[in-house]
């Protein structure tokens, strides 16, 4: 059974790029053996991640990101079961959504600023699927 699972986090000791690195290079280095794709979304010091894959897999890697000290204030934001999967082209694909137009954030959040704490999962899940078809990400990770 396929499942996929939304989150946003804050950095917990801000966002540097040696922090992003490392996990990008974890995702894409572990992933594929568990059957794990999805989206890495990065603003500031705001995360928002989309896992798909397995259910046993699934869980048991958000329990790990919920543990790992470099996030705080996680919070799920959507966990469904799917026939299939949307980002499953990629180990881990990357977007910087600093480089988002703000009409397109409008378009689903109550400002032109990204705040998956105050929104839908389903609008959150709805700008990664645009970003995915406007070819906005920066790498697939594959």
């Amino acid at each position: 059974m396929l499942v996929r699972c939304l989150y946003a986090s804050r950095a917990a000791a801000g966002t540097s790029a040696a922090i992003l690195d490392d996990i990008l290079v974890q995702s894409r280095r572990n992933n594929p053996a568990n059957g794990i794709t999805g989206m890495l979304c990065v603003s500031n010091d705001l995360f928002i991640q989309v896992l798909e894959g397995g259910r046993d897999e699934v869980c048991d890697l958000y329990h790990a990101i919920v543990r790992d000290t470099r996030h705080e204030h996680l919070r799920l934001l959507a966990y469904e079961e799917i026939s299939e999967r949307r980002f499953g082209g990629w180990t881990m694909g990357q977007v910087n959504l600093a480089k988002v137009n703000p009409s397109q954030l409008l378009k689903y959040f109550k400002r032109a600023e990204l705040d998956p704490f105050n929104a839908s999962g389903a609008a959150t899940l709805s700008l990664l699927s645009e970003l995915v078809a406007s070819a906005s990400l920066i790498g697939r990770g594959e």
